[in-house]
């Protein structure tokens, strides 16, 4: 009789360790990282394409990720993608004059936006809750540049 109380209760605590470990997994696939979450300051980018880019994709300025994106939508009246991002404010604000590029993780990656503070000045603003980032580069796609390039060796034969 004792020897089967320990035996279920080993059995019970390993079946608990290994529902933690399926949660922390769970979580790291998710890529949860702030349940609480952090303080966050939005703005908003205008793009011509951008390709592959994905609400929840990270904002990146020189590889460290200050951000992500919360929704990207169509502006109806020009018919141009428009991408809002959350800034953690723990990084501070930015210049008016940084710029925004669609960037891939490696050679076929996954993409995420690029931010390059721009330079500061004293007539300078910083971009606030709800500002325009004016410079934008959209996302590269492989199949335009493979176009452009056997449309240019098509001409090419003259």
């Amino acid at each position: 009789m004792q020897q089967t109380k320990k035996l279920e209760l080993w059995v019970g605590s390993f079946v608990l360790a290994g529902l933690a470990a399926l949660l922390v997994l769970i979580f790291k696939v998710a890529d949860v990282q702030n349940l609480g979450g952090s303080e966050t300051y939005t703005l908003e980018a205008h793009f011509d394409n951008i390709g592959g880019l994905k609400v929840r994709s990270p904002i990146k300025v020189g590889g460290v990720t200050v951000g992500k994106i919360t929704k990207i939508s169509l502006d109806t009246d020009t018919y141009v993608p428009v991408v809002t991002l959350a800034i953690e404010k723990k990084f501070g604000y930015f210049p008016e004059t940084s710029s925004a590029a669609i960037l891939t993780s490696g050679l076929l990656g996954e993409q995420y936006l690029g931010l390059s503070p721009g330079f500061i000045d004293e007539d300078i603003e910083m971009l606030r809750e709800g500002d325009l980032i004016e410079d934008t580069r959209s996302a590269l796609v492989l199949e335009d540049m493979i176009g452009q390039v056997l449309y240019s060796i098509g001409g090419d034969s003259n």
